[in-house]
């Protein structure tokens, strides 16, 4: 099992940046498939940008030029930098890890991209 938890979201004026983190209890190296999804309200939960432990990453084209999801292995943590936040990019943000098959999310952060 493991255990997702973010961090890092807010409220930020339209063309700001925010950096979620999330920090999973088990190492990056035994996790397949590990990166971020968002859910607007009346929306479906949808992929932002994940990275696979082989080493590919895929970004949503919504957000392509603009976030990067990085990790740093030795913390056990993933990050997405978010960078020329618009109002359409408000969201409830989920970490989310597909480990030994199972999928797994964390509990979600708030962002909001508001004047």
């Amino acid at each position: 099992q493991v255990h997702l938890v973010e961090s890092g979201g807010g409220l930020v004026q339209p063309g700001g940046s925010l950096r979620l983190s999330c920090a999973a209890s088990t190492s990056l190296f035994s996790i397949d498939v590990m990166g971020w999804y968002r859910q607007a309200p009346g929306e479906q939960r949808e992929l932002v940008a994940q990275f696979q432990r082989w080493g590919s990453t895929q970004y949503a084209d919504t957000v392509k030029g603009r976030f990067i999801v990085s990790k740093d292995n030795a913390k056990n943590t993933v990050y997405l930098q978010m960078n020329s936040l618009k109002p359409e990019d408000t969201a409830v943000y989920y970490c989310n890890a597909v480990y030994y098959g199972q999928t797994y999310w964390g509990q979600g952060t708030q962002v909001t991209v508001s004047s």
